[in-house]
């Protein structure tokens, strides 16, 4: 059975996709710790990141980079964080999350609600920015 990730890399289901190429897909989280946090996202649905290939291994670092870059032109933040849970959907995926202190980057905190419109604004500013 597909995961929401892989119905979205089909574009069966809407997302605010920011990036994307041959094997990674970029977007942003519909539950955000704050406004600007992004999955990087490799096309090939496979659940464990220690189970991918080398290649994706070697490569999704580099697509996350320019992301977190283009992240940190667009929200005021003090740096782009990298997390690797992969529990919640079971498509290897990264967390980069645009933060100013600690408590930012904690994933048990009530997740954040933005409207359409802050969604699809953060989006083509970080788009502008790559």
């Amino acid at each position: 059975m597909s995961t929401i990730f892989s119905k979205i890399i089909k574009r069966e289901i809407p997302a605010y996709i920011v990036c994307e190429d041959d094997n990674f897909i970029a977007f942003l989280d519909v539950n955000p710790l704050v406004l600007g946090h992004c999955l990087v996202v490799p096309k090939k649905e496979i659940d464990y990141i220690f189970d991918q290939e080398d290649f994706v291994l070697e490569n999704i670092l580099l697509f996350a980079k320019k992301i977190a870059k283009a992240i940190e032109k667009s929200i005021p933040c003090r740096r782009v964080c990298l997390s690797i849970i992969g529990l919640e959907v079971p498509h290897t995926h990264l967390h980069l999350v645009p933060v100013n202190s600690m408590a930012d980057m904690n994933f048990s905190k009530t997740k954040l609600i933005f409207s359409k419109e802050e969604m699809y604004s953060i989006t083509e500013k970080i788009k502008q920015h790559l």
